[in-house]
Protein backbone atom coordinates (compact mmCIF):
# COMPACT_ATOMS: atom_id res chain seq x y z
CA UNK A 1 0.00 0.00 0.00
CA UNK A 2 1.12 3.49 -0.79
CA UNK A 3 1.06 6.38 1.70
CA UNK A 4 0.77 10.08 0.96
CA UNK A 5 0.45 13.30 2.90
CA UNK A 6 -1.39 16.18 1.17
CA UNK A 7 -1.48 19.76 2.48
CA UNK A 8 -4.11 22.14 1.09
CA UNK A 9 -3.53 25.91 0.63
CA UNK A 10 -5.66 26.49 3.76
CA UNK A 11 -3.17 24.43 5.78
CA UNK A 12 -5.26 21.28 6.12
CA UNK A 13 -3.08 18.18 6.13
CA UNK A 14 -4.54 14.87 4.99
CA UNK A 15 -2.75 11.55 5.36
CA UNK A 16 -3.91 8.98 2.80
CA UNK A 17 -3.10 5.31 2.74
CA UNK A 18 -4.21 3.03 -0.10
CA UNK A 19 -3.50 2.03 -3.63
CA UNK A 20 -2.01 4.62 -5.99
CA UNK A 21 -5.35 4.88 -7.80
CA UNK A 22 -7.17 5.62 -4.51
CA UNK A 23 -4.62 8.27 -3.58
CA UNK A 24 -4.96 9.93 -7.00
CA UNK A 25 -8.74 9.93 -6.58
CA UNK A 26 -8.50 11.64 -3.17
CA UNK A 27 -6.02 14.25 -4.43
CA UNK A 28 -8.16 14.92 -7.51
CA UNK A 29 -11.24 15.33 -5.32
CA UNK A 30 -9.40 17.82 -3.06
CA UNK A 31 -8.22 19.84 -6.07
CA UNK A 32 -11.72 19.90 -7.58
CA UNK A 33 -13.28 21.08 -4.31
CA UNK A 34 -10.59 23.76 -3.93
CA UNK A 35 -11.35 25.13 -7.41
CA UNK A 36 -15.07 25.19 -6.57
CA UNK A 37 -14.36 27.17 -3.37
CA UNK A 38 -12.24 29.66 -5.31
CA UNK A 39 -15.06 30.18 -7.82
CA UNK A 40 -17.62 30.67 -5.03
CA UNK A 41 -15.47 33.11 -3.07
CA UNK A 42 -14.64 35.06 -6.23
CA UNK A 43 -18.29 35.49 -7.17
CA UNK A 44 -19.41 36.80 -3.80
CA UNK A 45 -19.08 40.48 -3.05
CA UNK A 46 -17.45 40.33 0.37
CA UNK A 47 -16.04 43.40 2.10
CA UNK A 48 -12.29 43.67 2.17
CA UNK A 49 -10.09 45.05 4.90
CA UNK A 50 -7.16 47.41 4.47
CA UNK A 51 -4.78 44.51 3.81
CA UNK A 52 -7.06 42.89 1.21
CA UNK A 53 -8.24 40.08 3.51
CA UNK A 54 -11.84 39.02 3.10
CA UNK A 55 -13.90 39.92 6.18
CA UNK A 56 -17.29 38.56 7.14
CA UNK A 57 -20.11 41.05 7.31
CA UNK A 58 -20.69 40.94 11.07
CA UNK A 59 -21.06 43.74 13.57
CA UNK A 60 -17.60 42.97 14.93
CA UNK A 61 -16.17 43.13 11.41
CA UNK A 62 -17.94 46.43 10.78
CA UNK A 63 -16.54 47.92 14.00
CA UNK A 64 -13.04 46.77 13.03
CA UNK A 65 -13.57 48.33 9.62
CA UNK A 66 -14.54 51.65 11.23
CA UNK A 67 -11.43 51.47 13.38
CA UNK A 68 -9.21 50.84 10.33
CA UNK A 69 -10.82 53.80 8.57
CA UNK A 70 -9.79 56.07 11.47
CA UNK A 71 -13.31 56.65 12.80
CA UNK A 72 -12.20 56.13 16.41
CA UNK A 73 -9.36 58.66 16.34
CA UNK A 74 -11.79 61.01 18.09
CA UNK A 75 -13.86 59.82 21.09
CA UNK A 76 -17.23 58.61 19.80
CA UNK A 77 -20.45 57.82 21.62
CA UNK A 78 -22.78 54.95 20.79
CA UNK A 79 -25.11 57.35 18.96
CA UNK A 80 -22.40 58.51 16.57
CA UNK A 81 -21.25 54.92 15.99
CA UNK A 82 -24.86 53.95 15.20
CA UNK A 83 -25.22 56.93 12.83
CA UNK A 84 -21.99 56.05 11.00
CA UNK A 85 -23.06 52.43 10.54
CA UNK A 86 -26.48 53.59 9.29
CA UNK A 87 -24.77 55.90 6.81
CA UNK A 88 -23.01 52.82 5.44
CA UNK A 89 -26.30 50.92 5.25
CA UNK A 90 -26.04 48.77 8.40
CA UNK A 91 -28.87 49.19 10.88
CA UNK A 92 -28.40 47.94 14.46
CA UNK A 93 -30.25 48.94 17.62
CA UNK A 94 -28.21 50.63 20.35
CA UNK A 95 -28.79 47.63 22.63
CA UNK A 96 -27.04 45.32 20.16
CA UNK A 97 -24.36 47.86 19.39
CA UNK A 98 -23.43 48.41 23.04
CA UNK A 99 -22.59 44.73 23.58
CA UNK A 100 -20.43 44.53 20.48
CA UNK A 101 -18.55 47.73 21.35
CA UNK A 102 -18.01 46.51 24.91
CA UNK A 103 -16.63 43.27 23.48
CA UNK A 104 -14.12 45.32 21.47
CA UNK A 105 -13.15 47.12 24.69
CA UNK A 106 -12.57 43.79 26.44
CA UNK A 107 -10.42 42.62 23.53
CA UNK A 108 -8.50 45.90 23.93
CA UNK A 109 -9.23 47.04 20.40
CA UNK A 110 -11.02 50.13 21.77
CA UNK A 111 -10.75 52.16 24.97
CA UNK A 112 -13.68 53.51 26.95
CA UNK A 113 -13.68 57.01 28.47
CA UNK A 114 -16.31 58.52 30.76
CA UNK A 115 -17.48 62.08 30.02
CA UNK A 116 -18.41 64.70 32.61
CA UNK A 117 -22.09 63.97 32.02
CA UNK A 118 -21.58 60.26 32.83
CA UNK A 119 -21.73 58.94 29.26
CA UNK A 120 -19.15 56.60 27.76
CA UNK A 121 -17.08 57.46 24.70
CA UNK A 122 -14.99 55.00 22.70
CA UNK A 123 -11.62 55.71 21.16
CA UNK A 124 -8.89 53.75 19.40
CA UNK A 125 -6.75 51.76 21.85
Amino acid sequence: MAKAQVTTPQGITVKVEGTPAEILAVVGDLERKEKEREKESGSRAAPRGAKGAVRRLTLTGLLESLQEDGFFKQPRGLGSIKAELEAKGHFYPITTLSGAVLSQVRKRNLRRLKNEDGRWSYVRA
